[in-house]
C-alpha cells in the first residue's frame, strides 16, 4: 500500500471541496481498501464521508423509494419498506456478500465498485482499465467469468454489483451532488460500457457524490425477485443473474422489468424480453419464448460461451418463479 493522507469530512461542502481537489471518497471502504492493498488504486488522499447525512429510506410523494447512498447494504436489505415493495432489491443485497461485508458496505459504494477481473487486480498484467493503452489480457487469457454483452476490443470485464442489476431492472434514478449543484442521472446512464475508454466507468464528475438512489413507483401488485447463479453458494460473484419485476392484473402481464448481471460490462437491461412479456398471459411457453432473446448481441470469448445458454435458462427460471408466485 502506498502512503496517503486521510481526512474526515464534517459536512458535504467540505467533502465536495476535498473531492474536487482529487480526494477519493471513503465510506464502508470494503472495495477501495482492498484495491489499495493490492496497489491497483493509489490515491493521495482519502476523504471519509461516513459521517455525512446521506442515510435514510423514505417513500417518495409518488410512492417510490429513496435510499440514501450511505445506508449499509444490511440496513437497506432488512428495511420493511424495501422488503415489502421491492423484494428484488432485498434479495440482491442479501446474495451479494457475507453479513460482515453487508454491515460495512454502502449502497453508493456498492454500485460504484470496480470490476473483479483478475487481470485488473494483477498489476503485472495488461489492463486498459488500470493502465489505458496497455491492452486487455483477459481477451486472450482465461476469460470464463468475463462478459459476453457490451464488450469492446479494449475491455471484457463484468460489473460485479448485484443490487445494481435490480436498480437497472427497476429503472432507478441516481441523485448526485457536486461543486455545480445537484443533478439526477438515470441508472442506465450511470455505469458506462467500456468502448474505447474503459478507464472511465461511471458518469460521475470530479468531486461529485452519490446522495441517493430513487426507485420509481409501479402499479400494484408488483411481484419481483432476484436469482443469482454462481460456482458456489458462499458469496461468490455471479456467473449470471436475473432481476425480474412483473405487474400482473386480470391474468395478463401489464408491465415487465428485467435485467441481467454477470454477463455484461454493465448491468444489462433486457428490453426484448420485456416486450415479449407485456400483454401476454403467464405460461411456461411464454417464459421460454421470452428468455430466448436474453442473449441477443452476445459476443462470447474462448472460455465463456456457456454463458449464452446459462443466461437464457436463468432468465426463464426467474420469470417462472416471479410470474407464478402468489
Amino acid at each position: 500500500m502506498y502512503p496517503f493522507s486521510y481526512t474526515k469530512a464534517s459536512d458535504t461542502r467540505e467533502a465536495l471541496n476535498a473531492g474536487h481537489r482529487g480526494g477519493r471518497y471513503l465510506a464502508g471502504g470494503t472495495t477501495l481498501v482492498d484495491l489499495m492493498r493490492e496497489t491497483v488504486e493509489r490515491p493521495d488522499t482519502l476523504v471519509d464521508i461516513s459521517g455525512l447525512p446521506l442515510r435514510g429510506i423514505t417513500v417518495t410523494e409518488r410512492g417510490g423509494l429513496r435510499i440514501g447512498a450511505l445506508e449499509s447494504m444490511a440496513t437497506a436489505a432488512s428495511n420493511p419498506k424495501v422488503r415489502s415493495t421491492y423484494p428484488v432489491i432485498s434479495q440482491a443485497l442479501e446474495l451479494s456478500a457475507s453479513a460482515q461485508l453487508r454491515n460495512m458496505a454502502t449502497i453508493g459504494g456498492n454500485i460504484m465498485q470496480r470490476t473483479r477481473c483478475t487481470y485488473f487486480r494483477d498489476v503485472t498484467a495488461a489492463c486498459n482499465k488500470r493502465d489505458p493503452g496497455s491492452g486487455c489480457a483477459a481477451r486472450e487469457g482465461f476469460n470464463r467469468t468475463h462478459a459476453i454483452l457490451g464488450t469492446s476490443d479494449a475491455c471484457v470485464a463484468t460489473h460485479p454489483s448485484d443490487v445494481a442489476v435490480a436498480f437497472a431492472a427497476l429503472e432507478a434514478t441516481v441523485h448526485l451532488l457536486g461543486p455545480g449543484g445537484e443533478r439526477t442521472v438515470p441508472f442506465a446512464d450511470l455505469l458506462l460500457r467500456p468502448g474505447r475508454t474503459p478507464g472511465r466507468e461511471q458518469a460521475v464528475g470530479k468531486g461529485e457524490l452519490i446522495t441517493a438512489v430513487e426507485v420509481p413507483a409501479y402499479p400494484r401488485p408488483l411481484r419481483s425477485g432476484y436469482l443469482k447463479v454462481r460456482d458456489r453458494q458462499s458469496y461468490e460473484f455471479a456467473l449470471t443473474s436475473t432481476a425480474v419485476a412483473l405487474h400482473i392484473r386480470g391474468g395478463v402481464i401489464r408491465e415487465a422489468k428485467v435485467a441481467a448481471g454477470g454477463v455484461g460490462t454493465v448491468p444489462w437491461k433486457l428490453p426484448a424480453v420485456e416486450r415479449a412479456l407485456v400483454g401476454e398471459r403467464p405460461s411456461d411457453r411464454l417464459w421460454a419464448r421470452a428468455a430466448e432473446s436474453a442473449s441477443d448481441g452476445a459476443r462470447p470469448l474462448t472460455h465463456n460461451r456457456f454463458k449464452i445458454e446459462l443466461l437464457k435458462r436463468t432468465v426463464e427460471r426467474q420469470l417462472r418463479i416471479v410470474g407464478e408466485s402468489e
